[in-house]
């Protein structure tokens, strides 16, 4: 799936790109108003009582800039910070040997931290609320517990599915935000940034157009743009118009709500096969042919956001926004009878 142009997961050949794109201040971040200034907040108290950051907790959707925003507090406390992700940290004693080497004040930046493992998260408990690390040496009668002081640092994790993260864990969060979609406006400020980062030509109605199609996700929009970019340089004389985004986009199978063909067939499947629900995500993900982890964390959080798919007890069921965008005739569904 990340080898889809719409998938918000970051790709290899996109990292240091973004990187150079990604904003480094919060005066610079576009959007998230409510998590900009709460972290804003956090931040001047913490400096001001010359304090390390209490944990914060970030989730939300992919490619909404958890990463950044991640980078951007330990800029803000002018503080290093070390990036790690929950699948990397295989045992205890990886873990161990990261927190031991922790600075004072120091940013730990956890990505998908639902996915530490149990062993993992009992280290990481005490380290978040003591500030130490707990050792037993030896086996039986003579073994002995050993606690090892840690500098006061901070965890900033990120995840896309808070629903999995353990209570304990979560307890032990100072701070937790929620990242959500960007509108249209934000879309168009963060497309413009990058256009003139990467000194592309472009105008409004295009910089509008990309947008548009960007899902209210910053890495998308910011991956149609470079490949519109690619387009204009080789058929518009490198300059970015409405029409020339259009085509570009149509020639990547993106329509004017950001769909691509995995979401259309999604909900073409529900519509026509299923007569638009309530249909169950095990018998969606057969008939696309995909995994229905796949159809619930990739297809349908931006399906829900446009209105073109709601969730039901008894299954999915295609909206009358859905019949329209696929142009089909809406079909009322009948009600069942009691006898």
């Amino acid at each position: 799936m990340d080898s889809r142009i719409i998938s918000p997961q970051p790709q290899d050949d996109e990292i240091a790109i973004d990187r150079a794109i990604r904003p480094e201040r919060l005066a610079d971040l576009i959007n998230q108003d409510r998590v900009r200034e709460n972290l804003s907040i956090l931040v001047e108290a913490a400096k001001q009582r010359d304090e390390a950051l209490d944990h914060v907790l970030l989730y939300g959707p992919p490619g909404l800039g958890k990463t950044t925003l991640a980078h951007i507090t330990a800029k803000e406390m002018d503080v290093p910070i070390r990036v790690t992700s929950g699948p990397a940290i295989e045992r205890a004693g990886d873990l161990a040997a990261i927190l031991s080497n922790l600075r004072e004040k120091e940013v730990l930046f956890i990505d998908e931290v639902h996915r530490l493992g149990r062993a993992v998260e009992e280290i990481l408990y005490p380290a978040m609320e003591d500030f130490a690390l707990d050792f037993v040496i030896g086996k039986g009668p003579s073994a002995r517990s050993i606690r090892l002081k840690l500098p006061h640092f901070t965890v900033v994790g990120a995840t896309t599915r808070l629903a999995l993260l353990t209570a304990p864990l979560r307890a032990r969060f100072g701070a937790t935000f929620r990242v959500d979609f960007y509108d249209q406006d934000a879309m168009e400020a963060i497309v413009r940034r990058a256009a003139w980062v990467l000194r592309v030509e472009i105008d409004d109605a295009g910089t509008a157009e990309i947008a548009r199609r960007g899902r209210g996700t910053p890495r998308v929009g910011l991956r149609l743009l470079r490949r519109v970019r690619d387009f204009a340089q080789v058929r518009a004389d490198g300059h970015i118009t409405a029409d020339v985004a259009r085509d570009a986009l149509s020639l990547l199978d993106v329509d004017e709500r950001g769909l691509d063909d995995l979401d259309r067939r999604v909900l073409n499947t529900i519509i026509v096969k299923f007569e638009g629900g309530p249909v169950g995500l095990d018998t969606v993900a057969a008939a696309v042919s995909e995994e229905p982890d796949t159809i619930m964390d990739v297809v349908e959080p931006y399906l829900l956001q446009l209105g073109f798919l709601d969730r039901t007890p008894r299954g999915r069921v295609a909206t009358v926004r859905a019949y329209e965008h696929l142009d089909v005739p809406y079909r009322r569904p009948e009600q069942p009878t009691l006898l």
